[in-house]
């Protein structure tokens, strides 16, 4: 009986709700408050600005990429600083055209002033047909032209749908050589931009 009377004093001191707590140790509850808000704010800026984790699948990138998903790291800072940094032969993830709201990967073959075959496979278009790509707008298409819905289905691409230009797909995690080397690239990029401007 001793022992339920004991147990039942130390359940009546425990905060019963966060009120109370808040009531009891303001400081500590609003300090740890504000270290929540930073932190998620810097997880925010981070995915925004560096660089993220995505998933891209489907059967347009084969061979380059497999049809079942593979992971690749975006790099947002590149594209971000430099736009001029976009070249031909660079695989871009950016919002689909046809489809807002979702996010493909292709490859640019084409820029600002330059002309293109439409399709060079002849599949979709004339092989001996050509088209001039605009000021602001890129010519991208899918590795796997047979299956690819790419510049070759709607035209030249305006490049401010282009988020991100992405670094190699990682093929193995159990290495931390993977994160050393993004860490290098990252830092290698940001150094670069200083030294230039």
């Amino acid at each position: 009986m001793h022992m339920l009377s004991s147990f039942g004093r130390r359940l009546r001191r425990l905060p019963i709700n966060a009120f109370t707590a808040i009531r009891q140790n303001p400081k500590s509850v609003a300090l740890g408050g504000l270290y929540t808000i930073n932190f998620a704010c810097a997880c925010h800026l981070f995915l925004e600005y560096v660089a993220t984790v995505q998933i891209v699948y489907g059967p347009s990138m084969l061979p380059t990429m497999s049809e079942a998903g593979e992971l690749v790291v975006e790099n947002r800072m590149r594209y971000r600083i430099d736009p001029r940094n976009l070249k031909r032969g660079d695989l871009v993830t950016l919002e689909s055209p046809i489809e807002p709201g979702r996010f493909i990967c292709k490859r640019v073959l084409g820029l600002p002033g330059d002309t293109i075959c439409v399709d060079p496979t002849g599949l979709k278009a004339p092989s001996t047909e050509h088209v001039f790509i605009p000021k602001g707008h890129c010519w991208l298409v899918g590795d796997n032209a047979a299956l690819a819905r790419d510049s070759r289905d709607y035209g030249p691409v305006p490049m401010s749908l282009i988020r991100v230009i992405p670094f190699p797909q990682l093929q193995d995690f159990s290495d931390l050589s993977v994160v050393f080397e993004l860490v290098r690239l990252l830092s290698h990029e940001t150094h670069m931009h200083y030294l230039v401007r």
